[in-house]
């Protein structure tokens, strides 16, 4: 297992990830029309962009292929003058859930945040995604509820918090 810094090449690598993700984490909670319209060359397009702008970190299995990714930066709402960062994303194809792998993804983030002297941090998550309890066993506290639409659907987004990322125990 190997975590490091994304480069441009790694956006194809990245959107079959996060494509793949969202089919078998989001399905019957998003609508299948969303879903069947995430196509992993749109998103490698948005990588590309993304990555040359925000840090991106990805894990590799032993061979070399990219299995999960993390990125993060600054508080991008401002609703929330109290937290200055953002975990925007940690995605894991779902063979490689539950082991480890996305408090390895998050250590670089909080690093990128620390040295930009940023000590706070958000994420939001659907309510029905069960990720949000990775984020309550690392100390993350509730801040706030927000009604999404996506496809039509209203759906409720969890942000949570940490007020000191220097405290996360990882």
């Amino acid at each position: 297992m190997k975590i490091r810094k994304a480069t441009a090449t790694d956006a194809e690598g990245v959107a079959k990830v996060q494509v793949d993700n969202w089919h078998s984490t989001y399905k019957n909670i998003v609508p299948d029309e969303y879903l069947s319209n995430m196509t992993y060359e749109s998103r490698e397009e948005k990588w590309k962009a993304i990555i040359s702008r925000q840090p991106v970190f990805v894990a590799e299995n032993d061979g070399g292929k990219i299995i999960g990714f993390s990125n993060g930066g600054a508080e991008r709402a401002g609703k929330y003058p109290a937290f200055e960062g953002e975990l925007y994303a940690i995605y894991i194809l779902k063979e490689h859930q539950r082991k480890g792998l996305g408090e390895l993804l998050l250590k670089p983030i909080i690093q990128a945040l620390e040295n930009k002297c940023i000590y706070s941090m958000l994420v939001l998550v659907l309510e029905e995604n069960d990720s949000r309890f990775f984020y309550e066993h690392l100390g993350a506290e509730k801040v706030d509820t927000v009604e999404v639409e996506i496809a039509g659907k209203k759906l409720n987004e969890v942000v949570y918090g940490w007020k000191d990322i220097r405290k996360i125990p990882i």
